[in-house]
């Protein structure tokens, strides 16, 4: 029997030990510049309790529906070029909240895993909940058999977040999950009338974690008002900002992720 994964290229995991240093927007402009460069791409959401990317593309009023093969994911587009699955899209009120134990959680995370039907994607990228326990063992678990290429982790700069995201990287050992990088989210507010940048959370805590570690350091993403503002109202950031110094980091990430695919599959 095929599986609905089947067609995925490669699978990105997107962690961080910490709530609060923006997974969902690292995920949601990594789909949206993969897009650019021309991939199919896919975003699972496993945040059940924070479900977040329906309302990052402006989807949140969306159903999901029955297929031969599963779930049918939830298209951005109509050229179905990002596609999602979320929770958001199967609650009945968006204010409802998800008081469920760990074994509900694990059954619905490897549900996602298995009846979606993703089709063809060159990437498929999970964003996940803060923590190391219960959602991410069952989501690695079940994407083990797909080979997944392996996670991004994200951090802020400031001390107390890096030292949560040290304990993701011993996860990620302790799971054999390859870590593909580190990015610094929040680094700096860029100033829009003078462009000069602020390092309101310090810096750096995120490239010495990588060098620490021994990861790649995949780059530094400053606060932007043209970004929150994209990511509120559900548009196209990499779209319509070129001029961004936060489009800039995003672009030199995607290029690194694209760089190394294409590596190992050569």
């Amino acid at each position: 029997e095929r599986s609905n994964l089947a067609g995925v290229r490669h699978i990105l995991l997107v962690l961080s030990g910490k709530g609060g240093v923006g997974k969902s927007t690292i995920s949601t402009e990594l789909a949206l510049s993969l897009r650019h460069s021309g991939k199919k791409v896919g975003i699972l959401d496993v945040d059940l309790c924070g479900p977040s990317i329906p309302r990052m593309f402006r989807m949140q009023d969306s159903d999901v529906h029955q297929c031969d093969s599963g779930w049918v994911p939830v298209f951005v587009d109509q050229d179905k070029s990002i596609s999602l699955m979320s929770i958001g899209f199967l609650l009945e009120k968006p204010d409802d909240a998800v008081v469920w134990r760990g074994p509900k959680k694990n059954a619905l995370i490897k549900q996602f895993v298995a009846d979606v039907a993703w089709g063809d994607l060159d990437f498929l990228i999970v964003d996940t909940p803060p923590g190391t326990s219960d959602e991410h063992i069952s989501t690695v678990e079940a994407l083990r058999p797909y080979k997944p290429l392996g996670a991004i982790l994200v951090t802020t700069p400031q001390a107390v977040a890096v030292g949560d995201v040290r304990r993701e990287l011993t996860f990620c050992k302790k799971t054999g999950l390859r870590v593909l990088g580190i990015v610094e989210n929040m680094s700096g507010f860029i100033c829009p009338h003078c462009s000069e940048c602020t390092n309101i959370f310090s810096k750096g805590g995120g490239e010495e974690l990588a060098k620490y570690a021994g990861v790649p350091f995949l780059g530094c993403v400053p606060l932007d008002p043209q970004l929150s503002q994209s990511l509120e109202e559900g548009r196209d950031f990499i779209q319509e900002f070129p001029k961004s110094s936060a489009f800039s980091a995003l672009a030199q990430i995607t290029q690194q992720i694209l760089d190394g695919t294409s590596q190992r599959s050569s």
